[in-house]
């Protein structure tokens, strides 16, 4: 039943992504008697296959997708002069409602870097366990079991992961444990659990902290709504002006909008949107809002600055004829038997290759002395100056896909596995801000930073390597397929191809030259990309150092006025950024509901608990 529509409301949420659903939601349930808005350009997600089926989440990627915003990022010499493109969520739920479902916690001492009084992670990690009902074992300590977000295995367990396994900790001579995730254990192989829950659904923000609460008429959510940006009575946040979203509603009248409200207004728009409603706003750096034409309100120079993603590369194997992949499920062909058994399957039971993201196995490498070595002298000053003395901190993830991932589309049909690796904490940083264009249409200028500094590569480099290295030992192993590759030069021992089988566990690496080096410098410049970690551009740091947050979420200058999502992070974190978004979330529901004097509960009882 549709609830009435208000013309003001007690706290605007301006973005409906995956911290904007646990705050409204804890808010909401702990005091239904709040009015709470969320302003979301995107559609509805509830109970749609494209959401809740896990198996489809590459279909958002594809380029007519409308799930997601694609930003064009400006060309870069460290790419060879390529424009990365970076996706961000455009639904209810953000990225959990899209992303590829890996659960993964980083090292808990990366909130205590933050540096932000009360982000300690001693006062966090209650949180870490609220927010979770942990269904891969029992009595983890530092696991919850309760809460709204289910953590499994998947439907069903995938082959490959047991030889990347087996390889990882005999040839890689690394340890093997069952939960890397205890926010404190890396370097060492495991299973990689999934935002999926028993019943084989997406374990996303949306389902499990907003639309179980439809039942209230005091909690809204309003789709295909942009916010322009906030209103104020003189520094005092008082509302949002929006208007439709041209991506999501075409058609609609575009005119603009304003809804008040009376007590807060929450930006939660991503690293993307928040610095950008804040600027149009007035707030930000005064030379880029007079040549936009608005009217500075507060100077403050660090918005849309400190981007922050990791670097992803994606690298494709030939697999055995009969390895059990993810290929088919991911082309999503509707008449495929295989869909069609699976699809079954998962109907009946939640089990099944629907209820999988392809990603079993993984490990949060840290080099050692024999790898350090190999990698150069290149990297060693990062080395020292932040990894060597915190232990816990991984430089990159290495995992196997079981599929071609994004070059599924445009192989021919067969078996296929992938590398996957990407750097943690690199140390480019770039910036997001508004700009107008000659015809004076807002547009986006987006710096990306990926590889502006020199260390950045080299873990890619060694991953590429390593990474070879332990797929051409498993057993499902035939060969590189060569568009995904270095293109070596002809007669080099690394030129790439599909083979026979596997070589033998203890057989020589393979020996690359100065030019084989040259070529896999060349192809990660061509191919790295976003990991669709976003995150920095609203950074809780001191004002003086370029930050826009303090530590209870306020934006300087103002009032009334918050920011909770992912670009409040002042430093990169060593994880799948959902679960940051969710523990971001949790924290910034407990600041509010202090400000605002509701008791909060630590037990949430969800009226949808079986998702």
């Amino acid at each position: 039943m549709p609830h009435p529509i208000r013309s003001e409301f007690d706290i605007i949420f301006a973005g409906g992504g995956s911290t904007a659903c646990v705050v409204a939601g804890r808010l909401a349930a702990l005091d239904p008697s709040l009015t709470i808005l969320i302003l979301e350009g995107g559609q509805h997600t509830l109970n749609q296959p494209a959401h809740v089926q896990p198996c489809k989440f590459p279909r958002h990627l594809a380029p007519t997708s409308t799930t997601m915003t694609f930003n064009v990022g400006n060309p870069s010499a460290r790419l060879n002069g390529r424009a990365p493109i970076v996706p961000c969520a455009h639904c209810v739920g953000g990225g959990s409602s899209v992303n590829a479902m890996c659960y993964t916690r980083g090292p808990a001492s990366d909130f205590d870097d933050w540096g932000a009084e009360g982000w300690e992670s001693k006062n966090l990690i209650p949180l870490m366990k609220k927010l979770e009902t942990y269904q891969v074992q029992p009595d983890r300590p530092t696991h919850g079991y309760g809460g709204p977000i289910k953590v499994s295995p998947g439907g069903c367990k995938l082959g490959l992961s047991e030889e990347f396994i087996h390889v990882g900790t005999t040839y890689h001579k690394r340890q093997y444990a069952e939960d890397t995730d205890d926010l404190q254990t890396c370097n060492t192989y495991s299973p990689w659990a999934k935002y999926i829950g028993a019943t084989g659904r997406r374990s996303d923000a949306a389902h499990h902290y907003v639309y179980n609460q439809a039942h209230n008429a005091n909690f809204q959510i309003w789709v295909g709504k942009r916010v322009k940006r906030v209103i104020f009575q003189d520094k005092r946040a008082v509302g949002v002006e929006f208007a439709s979203d041209p991506v999501s509603c075409p058609d609609a009248d575009q005119s603009s909008s304003i809804v008040k409200a009376s007590k807060l207004v929450v930006i939660s728009a991503g690293a993307f949107g928040s610095p950008a409603i804040l600027e149009r706003s007035g707030i930000g750096a005064e030379a880029l809002l007079k040549r936009c034409n608005i009217k500075q309100l507060v100077d403050l120079p660090g918005v849309g600055e400190n981007y922050q993603d990791h670097n992803l590369v994606f690298t494709p194997y030939f697999a055995a004829e009969g390895t059990v992949t993810m290929d088919p499920l991911f082309l999503g062909e509707e008449s495929d038997v295989v869909v069609q058994k699976n699809m079954a399957q998962w109907k009946i039971d939640g089990k099944s290759l629907v209820a999988q993201n392809g990603s079993d196995a993984k490990i949060k490498w840290r080099p050692d002395d024999d790898e350090l070595k190999a990698m150069g002298s290149a990297f060693q000053p990062r080395w020292k100056e932040f990894f060597q003395n915190r232990p816990d901190k991984p430089v990159a993830l290495f995992a196997l896909c079981a599929g071609a991932g994004g070059y599924s589309r445009i192989l021919p049909r067969r078996s296929y596995m992938a590398a996957n690796y990407f750097t943690l904490y690199p140390v480019s940083a770039g910036s997001v801000h508004i700009k107008l264009d000659e015809n004076g249409q807002e547009g986006i200028d987006f710096n990306a930073g990926f590889l502006d500094d020199p260390s950045d590569i080299v873990p890619l480099i060694f991953g590429y390597k390593k990474l070879r290295e332990i797929i051409r030992r498993m057993s499902s192993y035939r060969g590189e397929v060569p568009m995904g590759h270095p293109h070596f030069p002809q007669g080099s021992a690394a030129v790439c191809g599909e083979t026979t089988g596997p070589v033998d566990l203890n057989a020589p690496d393979i020996t690359y030259t100065a030019e084989d080096d040259d070529a896999i410098d060349r192809y990660l410049r061509d191919h790295v990309e976003t990991t669709w970690h976003s995150l920095g551009t609203c950074a809780m740091k001191p004002r003086a150092d370029k930050g826009v947050i303090d530590a209870r979420l306020n934006v300087y200058g103002v009032t009334n006025l918050k920011v909770a999502d992912m670009s409040i992070a002042p430093m990169n974190v060593g994880t799948n950024t959902y679960w940051t978004a969710l523990v971001i979330g949790e924290k910034a529901a407990m600041i509010i509901a202090d400000e605002l004097g509701i008791e909060c509960r630590s037990s949430w009882k969800s009226p949808q608990a079986r998702l």
